[in-house]
């Protein structure tokens, strides 16, 4: 029986998927839950796995196409009788790099402890999450000698992990390992298909700056006070296992600033052609991942204290980087921050996560020379500095509105106690 494979309802509104790239290709032979193709949407990459066990026939779309839900991506020959066309069940697509956890369905509990099934293999390759996959690569682990406890022995991050600590991993010899970061031509190209992620990323730049009029305020702010309070704030936090940075403070901040100046806190909605003003902020945190550019989202903070945003930036932040966010995890932001400080660089124009009205641009801190005001006059004393840029929309707020925003802001940072007002 041949059966016609249609590209399924992702959901979350999505009406295309582009075809990332193919994992069988035709005259393979399958399992059922075998992953099949993966495919990025405006959501997530997500790998399709093969609804029964047999034989691929035809695939009719290759890597780069952009093809709408409900069209045949791919024909599949089945022993025993088959529906004419069929979706792959909700339940068994898999969200995977931008914005999944797993690869493969969830197993069933165990009802006694059994050692982990051998790594499962079609065709000679190992079945593996997209995530097992590259930290298998960072980590020079062989795929083939890892036990797979997922569906079906399906290899999964955690399992690479694990197996990669347990001292059972042999040892990756160092030319090997330099090899993997030396350039692959010195003297020629490298050419790589303009798709996937990447793509995804410029085709939101793209949008945002030809449709976002932006303008950008830039404010330079002594940061002394927050370095001092950060340090005992990360002490703190270490004695509850919880990794405090700056951005917790910047982000209770920009809550504050937000709630005073709600006309930079929302989104146009084109749809109604209306203004969106919100009396809640969720932030959207811009994450340099192995997978490009994502914004997780991180929900009511002006509610939530310094620790507990510490806590949660710390998880999310992880998962991202790991491929593990959850699509509704990716969206829903009021405004969004950029923090690239901890890689240098001291001033950038960040471009708008449209539909958002406005970004913040958070950059290095810097030790130079400052004036302070003492009772005895000004002083001269060595002072922490911040740059921050905030763009912003000039068709939904004025300049007026981006510099109140960062005074208030500067404010803030700079007497950093008068967050816990």
């Amino acid at each position: 029986m041949t059966l016609e494979f249609k590209l399924p309802d992702i959901g979350e509104g999505v009406a295309e998927g582009e075809i990332v790239q193919w994992l069988v290709k035709s005259g393979d032979t399958v399992t059922e839950f075998q992953p099949i193709v993966e495919v990025m949407t405006d959501k997530a990459t997500v790998e399709i796995p093969s609804p029964a066990p047999g034989t691929i026939g035809e695939l009719r779309a290759a890597a780069g196409d952009v093809v709408p839900v409900g069209q045949v991506i791919f024909t599949l020959e089945t022993a025993g009788d088959a529906p004419a066309a069929a979706p792959a069940p909700a339940q068994e697509v898999a969200v995977a790099a931008a914005a999944g956890a797993s690869a493969a369905p969830a197993a069933a509990a165990a009802t006694a402890v059994a050692a982990p099934p051998p790594p499962r293999t079609t065709n000679g390759k190992v079945l593996a999450v997209p995530s097992a996959r590259r930290v298998a690569r960072e980590l020079g682990v062989d795929l083939g000698l890892v036990p797979g406890t997922g569906r079906n022995g399906v290899v999964r991050r955690a399992d690479v992990e694990a197996f990669a600590t347990s001292g059972a991993a042999p040892a990756v010899a160092a030319p090997a390992m330099a090899g993997a970061f030396a350039p692959a031509n010195l003297e020629g190209e490298t050419r790589t298909p303009f798709r996937g992620v990447r793509r995804k990323i410029a085709d939101a730049m793209v949008r945002s700056a030809q449709t976002a009029v932006h303008f950008t305020v830039v404010e330079e702010m002594d940061v002394t006070e927050l370095v001092d309070l950060r340090s005992k704030a990360k002490a703190l936090g270490a004695q509850q296992d919880i990794k405090v940075t700056y951005m917790p403070f910047i982000m209770k901040a920009v809550a504050n600033a937000l709630l005073k100046f709600p006309v930079l806190n929302g989104r146009l909605d084109e749809e109604t052609n209306e203004l969106v003003h919100c009396g809640y902020v969720n932030l959207g945190i811009a994450t340099d991942t192995p997978n490009g550019l994502i914004v997780p989202v991180i929900k009511d903070v002006q509610r939530k204290g310094i620790l507990e945003l510490a806590a949660e930036l710390g998880e999310l932040a992880e998962r991202t980087r790991n491929g593990q966010v959850k699509p509704e995890e990716l969206k829903g932001s009021t405004f969004t921050i950029t923090n690239a400080g901890n890689i240098g660089g001291t001033l950038a124009t960040p471009i708008i996560n449209f539909p958002d009205i406005a970004i913040l641009g958070v950059h290095r801190i810097v030790k130079r020379p400052g004036i302070v005001e003492t009772p005895e006059g000004d002083e001269i004393a060595v002072r922490q500095y911040m740059n921050f840029s905030c763009s912003v929309d000039h068709r939904l707020a004025d300049g007026a509105d981006g510099a109140r925003f960062l005074a208030w802001l500067r404010t803030l940072l700079e007497t950093p106690g008068l967050l816990a007002l």
